[in-house]
């Protein structure tokens, strides 16, 4: 008589020789207790799975570099956005970004649409000096220059406006940051003194066009989610996107090696067989220098000054527009350097804008700190 596998099967267990029955045995018993406890897991709502994440960058398995090797070398605040950066020593930072900076706009007076150096290039040649003063009730003030030769008279307001100060500003409610994106909100500033002329007929002057400057409102502006947190909650000022940009110093030497065998071709002047390219056409905050070019985009967390500092996630990798190529020493904008150039070898840095070069690591602050210029860099968490 034929058996079938389940006589087969019950023959082996119960009439097969002891290692059968005892092998077999222990594996109906193993495979009974898993089949009980996913069962069990999945009744009580708990994860089954141990596999990477969907949205996740795998892991390089790279070191962190030694402290003591990485040190901030530069500190950038920009006071109104798209105008000059102030180089200071030590910065306050908070989850919105560093103190100060960008708390301030232009916007076109007659659209509510802000405007930056991509649109009016000599933006850049603003200088808006920091001028701390503690014991003042608005922290000092903010002096604003302009190039010589503009026939534009300087200002100067309030760093931070108290409540007073804005009690007397309109604030307006709809002004455009980004296509697509809620509206922000702002301060109109206004002249201090009657028969002064106010900084938004000064700078209408400047650039051509009716525009107002703009103080940040109190209305909290949310911020995009990333493809590695996406659920990232955080706010910030008038920045593009994030709190604060952190940047290698050697990022920019590595971009001028990948300038000089391409001049004279693709629109690269030859001017650039010797020109530098400075790191703040990039506009960052926080410049590091020691780790090597490009070093940020292995890095997933960082603290400054001691490792028990607050921690500040790099949440995703900067991509890059056209505006670096406005030189910050001139206002003028270059036809070629450095897009086309960081085109060639930074794409594909970022998961999701792969076709869009990547300079830099946008970076959200998890508390409240402090930055000095010597401040070692520590990487608590690599990619």
């Amino acid at each position: 008589m034929t058996l079938s596998n389940s006589d087969t099967f019950l023959s082996g267990l119960w009439g097969g020789k002891p290692e059968v029955l005892l092998y077999t045995g222990l594996a109906t018993i193993t495979a009974a207790a898993l089949l009980f406890v996913t069962f069990n897991r999945r009744a009580s709502g708990a994860s089954t799975k141990t596999e990477t994440p969907r949205k996740s960058i795998p892991r390089s398995g790279n070191m962190p570099p030694k402290v003591g090797t990485v040190k901030v070398s530069k500190i950038l605040v920009h006071p109104i956005k798209s105008c000059r950066g102030t180089s200071v020593q030590s910065a306050r930072y908070t989850p919105q970004g560093v103190e100060n900076d960008r708390q301030w706009c232009v916007i076109d007076a007659e659209k509510n649409k802000i405007l930056t150096a991509r649109e009016v290039p000599k933006l850049v040649l603003v200088k808006p000096l920091i001028q701390v003063d503690e014991s003042s009730p608005e922290g000092g003030s903010l002096v604003v220059t302009f190039p010589e030769d503009s026939g534009c008279e300087s200002f100067s307001i309030p760093l931070r406006p108290n409540k007073e100060i804005l009690g007397t500003w309109t604030l307006l409610t709809d002004v455009t940051i980004w296509p697509g994106y809620a509206p922000v909100d702002g301060y109109i500033c206004q002249s201090s003194a009657k028969g002064v002329s106010s900084p938004s007929d000064i700078l209408s002057k400047y650039i051509g066009q009716p525009a107002h400057l703009l103080y940040k409102g109190p209305l909290p502006r949310s911020i995009d989610a990333t493809y590695e947190f996406p659920d990232l909650k955080a706010t910030a000022h008038f920045q593009d996107m994030y709190p604060l940009l952190l940047c290698s110093e050697e990022n920019a030497q590595a971009v001028e090696e990948q300038i000089r065998p391409l001049v004279g071709t693709q629109g690269i002047d030859r001017r650039w067989e010797d020109s530098r390219i400075l790191i703040e056409r990039f506009r960052p905050n926080i410049v590091v220098k020691g780790a090597g070019a490009f070093a940020e985009d292995g890095w997933e967390e960082i603290s400054i000054g001691s490792e028990a500092a607050p921690g500040i996630t790099l949440v995703s990798k900067c991509t890059r527009c056209l505006l670096p190529n406005v030189d910050p020493e001139t206002g003028l904008r270059d036809a070629a350097v450095p897009y086309k150039v960081i085109m060639k070898f930074r794409k594909g840095i970022d998961p999701v804008e792969k076709m869009k070069p990547c300079i830099g690591c946008n970076g959200v602050p998890d508390a409240e700190g402090e930055v000095k210029v010597g401040d070692d860099i520590y990487v608590k968490k690599m990619w």
